[in-house]
């Protein structure tokens, strides 16, 4: 009974995710022209050619961007019932916050976080 769940549940995804692409792309205005197919530089006109290798620094400062910006989303909802579970959660996020500045330090000592 398990495994046959799992199939009808992948078939009944794939004809929502197929079902929404074609409705897409019978209601949705669509037009060709030259313009469309050149890559957009924030209104400036492209010079040369638009395949160029950027420095991996970028990624990396990007990426730990990403891992302080999430780890707001779960201080949030600490900070909502923090009276209500006490000290116990108020160690634990004092855990989670501790292992994040290590990681920061780790970054900023590997010179992950120098501009470039």
């Amino acid at each position: 009974m398990g495994i046959l769940s799992l199939i009808v549940l992948f078939i009944c995804g794939a004809a929502f995710c197929g079902m929404a692409l074609m409705i897409s792309k019978w209601l949705a205005p669509h037009s060709v022209n030259s313009q469309k197919s050149e890559p957009y530089e924030c209104g400036v006109p492209t010079e040369g050619s638009s395949w160029i290798q950027y420095n991996v620094g970028y990624y990396l400062f990007a990426l730990i961007f990403l891992v302080f910006d999430v780890e707001i989303v779960f201080l949030f909802p600490w900070a909502v019932v923090l009276r209500e579970v006490g000290m116990v959660a108020f160690v634990e996020i004092l855990v989670f916050v501790a292992i994040l500045f290590l990681g920061l330090l780790y970054a900023w000592k590997s010179g992950a976080l120098k501009w470039q």
